[in-house]
């Protein structure tokens, strides 16, 4: 989930793996996040709907779906319960890659105003380029890409402020070409 913390300003200088880890650091290691995962079409109407609770302690991660548990699907890249959301979308796996490399041709584009760094990480045949906040070091956004299109995107939306950190509380999934898109929503961060 994109997490915000205290500001910092990051170092266009800083090789790609310390920004990454910078950002990855944001993450509380130990947290519990519940909320809801809504599936609507392009015009905005609920079309399923799932209660969640996401949990990570001693780097082990939990999920909980309607009250039942779920297990990591063998492929972390398949869709979950009729979304557009993915075992990665949820942990942000991706960000404990070693392949990382920065964007040059995207350097400095914004999402949302913010202007960011752009790092790609490859892992296993998957590449997923990430947007980092310069002031804060937050994922801003996220694709995944399949045969070199960027056939899956992860954005946040709004941002809540949850005790002393600031978080993301609703994040939007999209695949690009689908009829329907995919919210999370944070509602409970412990």
């Amino acid at each position: 989930m994109i997490v915000l913390l205290a500001s910092f300003l990051i170092s266009t200088n800083a090789p790609a793996r310390e920004l990454v880890a910078n950002c990855r650091a944001m993450i509380p290691a130990d947290v519990e996040l519940s909320g809801r995962i809504i599936r609507r079409n392009r015009k905005g109407i609920s079309q399923v709907e799932h209660d969640y609770v996401l949990s990570r302690s001693n780097a082990v991660t939990r999920l909980t779906v309607d009250g039942k548990a779920v297990s990591a699907p063998s492929n972390a890249q398949d869709p979950l319960f009729g979304t557009d959301v993915t075992w990665s979308d949820l942990t942000l796996d991706y960000l404990w890659w070693d392949d990382v490399a920065y964007d040059a041709e995207r350097e400095g584009e914004t999402v949302h105003g913010q202007v960011c760094t752009v790092v790609v990480l490859k892992k296993d045949g998957r590449t997923v380029r990430v947007w980092i906040d310069r002031k804060t070091g937050a994922l801003m956004q996220a694709e995944e890409f399949a045969d070199g299109k960027p056939p899956r995107r992860l954005w946040g939306r709004r941002l809540k402020k949850f005790g002393e950190r600031w978080m993301a509380n609703v994040l939007e999934v999209g695949t690009d070409g689908s009829s329907h898109r995919t919210k999370i929503t944070v509602e409970e961060l412990k």
